[in-house]
């Protein structure tokens, strides 16, 4: 509420230094990982191999950031802490960024909330230190120190206490930091990072330099890579690169997803629409894709001065960069079918088959049964047909038997596969439906038009892609003021809530620039079609019904998981089943 006296100009007056740093400080260091990630930035600018963090109660209390970069003179230090001063930039081209930082408000913005002491040395030059606190700064001082720089940080919002009030518990700021790091570390797999707390001098994280491929696989998991493709595209001017994992390996929440603009960790929604899109209707409701993806262009093609925090950027052409991410991943994903399941699938496939260690009668039994047989003993005995001398070629190998109505076995050229017959024949019955359907969806007329008032700025995002709506079975044209009109839905959507998906798809414009929603709802009904449509589990099929869907999964892209996400088929190598056999 406004309680200033009416016809009472207010005075302009000029914020002191300290004061305008405070206010920098609320929007670069909103907590202990922010401090984390802008010094580590800097260390990475400074062309550090190695770099080490300590921390105490969670950041709170100390933060401490060591590294072995290029480091800094005695003549630099003061410069170092004033606002908008910075080595990386010149200032004449804001879109030609090529660091991390460049706005110059790291440092004086912790400086002006916390206790901060910085030593360096340059290479041919003296070691020296400065101190910070509460935006009081503290004469140039000599100080021992190797080449590099060190910065200290303690008490961090001493001179702002109402922060305090806001931040988590020391553990949670000190899972907040490791998360920081280890997106830090995914980027730079080039370089050293250790992560410490200095109480009891526990390594909370630890990664030596070494490939993309083995960081990967220490930040995100072994699992991860073993479950997860290669990603490598390129188009107009845009490369990407990265591994994205097989559906298979979902998670209930979107904590796998690490999106990189030329080397920069970010919170995109461009991007993070575009990596669900690339899978969409591969995973079920509330599964999130895992990926790490690097995207690279030119500088000029990528502005990332629009968030204090430099979390989020803006492409100069956002839907090359989404078209490119949306399509590789869909290229990749519908190569999968067949190409492999993931290691801890296939893991855990042979842990379910427990090696059975006989009891005392049984193994009395067991040598009963190795005595001549009775006669009319061997006629008795089901007859199982023996496999062809050699093993099949195909990829999916050959049907051996069919197990409680559901489970195909078959025979690979170096082991066994096991599909679910019911989860492969849907997905199957899906890719056939949604190939029918694709190009002009049959749409059906409304009686009465469904009139959905709007923004006047929603309206012309809406008609933008009024043609892109058409050719999905929506027509929605101008109904006057601020209203469209949808006069034409779906055929395969007769009751449709048109006002409804009218607002989310805007909603989507606005974010993202682009929307799925309706393609979403007409495949989930493709998708109940065919659940409906496909083999139930407990029918009975012979011999060449279980080969002709094999040779069709081989053909169907996306055959290796059902619409839900779930995998179709699992695979034991001989190596696996002779280990469970101990040979």
């Amino acid at each position: 509420m406004n309680t200033r006296p009416l016809n009472i100009r207010p005075v302009i007056r000029q914020l002191d230094e300290g004061a305008a740093n405070r206010i920098a400080a609320g929007e670069v260091v909103e907590r202990p990982a922010s401090a984390v990630k802008e010094l580590v930035e800097n260390a990475l600018d400074a062309g550090a191999r190695r770099i080490e963090v300590a921390i105490a109660r969670g950041g709170k209390a100390l933060i401490r950031v060591r590294d072995d970069g290029c480091g800094m003179s005695a003549e630099d230090l003061p410069l170092a802490i004033a606002r908008h001063a910075t080595s990386k930039i010149d200032g004449s081209d804001l879109l030609d960024i090529r660091s991390f930082g460049f706005r110059g408000e790291a440092l004086p913005s912790l400086g002006a909330v916390g206790r901060l002491t910085i030593t360096a040395r340059a290479a041919g030059e003296a070691g020296a230190a400065i101190t910070v606190e509460g935006g009081r700064l503290g004469p140039v001082r000599p100080a021992a120190a190797n080449q590099g720089t060190v910065v200290e940080l303690r008490d961090l919002f001493f001179a702002t206490p109402a922060r305090l009030k806001f931040l988590r518990s020391d553990r949670a700021e000190t899972q907040a930091i490791a998360e920081v790091l280890r997106r830090l570390a995914m980027a730079e797999p080039g370089v050293g990072f250790v992560l410490t707390e200095e109480e009891g001098a526990r390594v909370l994280f630890r990664a030596d330099p070494e490939p993309l491929e083995a960081r990967l696989g220490r930040v995100m998991g072994r699992d991860f890579i073993d479950s997860a493709l290669p990603v490598e595209a390129e188009r107009d001017g845009l490369r990407l690169t990265g591994w994205a994992a097989l559906p298979t390996y979902s998670r209930g929440a979107a904590v796998a997803q690490h999106l990189y603009v030329n080397g920069r960790p970010v919170r995109d929604k461009l991007l993070t629409g575009a990596l669900r899109a690339g899978y969409f209707d591969v995973l079920g409701a509330g599964r999130h894709p895992a990926a790490v993806l690097y995207l690279a262009c030119a500088p000029q093609g990528v502005d990332v001065n629009v968030h204090p925090a430099k979390a989020e950027v803006r492409f100069r052409d956002p839907d090359a960069a989404r078209g490119l991410v949306v399509s590789t991943l869909r290229h990749l994903l519908a190569g999968t079918g067949q190409r492999r399941a993931s290691a801890p699938l296939a893991t855990a496939t042979a842990a379910a088959f427990r090696p059975w260690t006989p009891a005392p009668a049984a193994v009395a039994a067991s040598y009963a049964a190795q005595a001549p047989l009775a006669p009319g003993f061997a006629e008795a005995q089901a007859r199982i047909e023996s496999p062809e001398a050699e093993a099949p070629d195909a990829p999916l190998g050959a049907a051996r038997a069919q197990l409680h109505g559901n489970w195909i076995v078959a025979q690979t050229a170096d082991g066994m596969v096991i599909v679910d017959q019911h989860a492969a024949h849907e997905r199957l019955v899906y890719e056939r439906l949604k190939a029918q359907a694709e190009g002009i969806v049959p749409r059906q007329a409304l009686l009465i038009p469904q009139i959905v008032e709007l923004s006047e700025a929603d309206i012309a995002r809406l008609l933008q892609v009024d043609d892109d709506l058409a050719r999905l079975g929506l027509a929605v044209e101008p109904f006057g003021g601020t209203a469209v009109a949808v006069r034409e839905v779906p055929a395969a959507l007769p009751d449709l809530n048109a006002a409804a998906l009218i607002r989310d798809i805007c909603d989507d414009l606005a974010e993202q620039g682009a929307s799925d929603r309706l393609k979403a709802r007409t495949d989930a009904v493709l998708s109940s079609m065919a659940c409906h449509g496909s083999v139930r589990s407990g029918r009975r099929l012979t011999g060449e019904e279980m080969n002709a869907l094999l040779r069709e999964m081989e053909r169907t892209p996306r055959a290796g998981q059902c619409n839900h996400g779930r995998p179709t088929w699992v695979e034991l190598k001989l190596a696996d089943i002779e280990r469970l056999f101990g040979r």
